[in-house]
């Protein structure tokens, strides 16, 4: 009885190049020999690295969607309308990771905080430059915010440079203007270095976007800045609920009011129109 032929046994997957001259090629794009010792914790306290770990996990993340807003902002400025929604597009799903951020943190006790929040000294992200900048593009804009900054010159550039150059709200509203609709001159020519107010022609601008066809260009741009807004109020809670939970109404880290400021901050929309108009529809 002839014995059937035998499959060739499967070959071993060669293996990765191993031997490089210097450091690999992943450590010169990544730099993850960099990012791993950037944490230096000030305590004796185990759950201190994770507080840093993650605030510094915050900081890349706001410093992505920065870069994907201006990328918006700018495409809005050459009317390139799906350049500037990709890109926001791309922000969602930047803004749903940092809302993640929040998950490891969002079960501490006063305890455990107070066990290492005296290494914070009077250090808070409200000092955060790039969140700064985040902000800025939304449109809520102060010039005392830069103050923190005046210790750092590169830092203090950026941020006052950002503060004078139009939001993304402006460039949108500007861009409404162009396409005909009826945006009023004093928005237009408005102090962008100021915080945005709402309008109600502005208001009446979108109502009559959204009363027309869903699928137009610029009612999809209207959604994508409205996905924005909601994860950044939904990020502005989870803050507020995180700091509730691990300190009370005590005063913040950094000298604010705490709580009492964070629930001031999570009662403003963004974009504010996006949302008035819709119980005009």
């Amino acid at each position: 009885m002839s014995h059937q032929a035998q499959p060739a046994e499967a070959s071993e997957p060669e293996t990765p190049h191993l031997d490089f001259a210097g450091t690999t090629p992943y450590e010169d794009y990544v730099q993850a020999d960099v990012l791993t010792h950037l944490q230096h914790t000030l305590s004796d306290d185990p759950g201190e690295m994770v507080f840093l770990v993650t605030t510094q996990v915050m900081e890349l993340w706001f410093t992505v969607i920065v870069h994907e807003w201006e990328t918006a902002a700018n495409a809005l400025r050459g009317d390139d309308i799906p350049v500037a929604v990709a890109a926001l597009k791309r922000s969602v799903r930047e803004l749903e990771a940092l809302n993640a951020s929040w998950r490891p943190l969002s079960q501490l006790t006063p305890a455990q905080f107070n066990s290492y929040r005296s290494a914070l000294g009077e250090g808070s992200g409200f000092q955060s430059a790039m969140y700064r900048r985040m902000e800025f593009l939304l449109g809520e804009k102060a010039a005392s915010m830069l103050v923190p900054h005046r210790g750092a010159p590169r830092v203090h550039a950026e941020l006052e440079k950002a503060l004078h150059e139009p939001s993304l709200y402006d460039e949108v509203l500007r861009l409404l203007s162009r396409r005909g609709y009826g945006v009023p001159r004093a928005v237009l020519e408005r102090d962008v270095s100021l915080r945005y107010e709402p309008s109600p022609e502005v208001e009446a601008v979108w109502t009559s976007l959204y009363s027309g066809k869903p699928d137009d260009e610029l009612a999809r741009l209207g959604e994508a800045l409205t996905d924005v807004a909601e994860l950044v109020w939904r990020w502005r809670n989870d803050h507020l609920v995180a700091t509730r939970r691990a300190m009370g109404a005590k005063t913040g880290t950094g000298g604010s009011a705490g709580v009492a400021w964070l629930e001031k901050r999570a009662q403003k929309n963004v974009f504010p129109e996006l949302w008035t108009a819709r119980s005009h529809v």
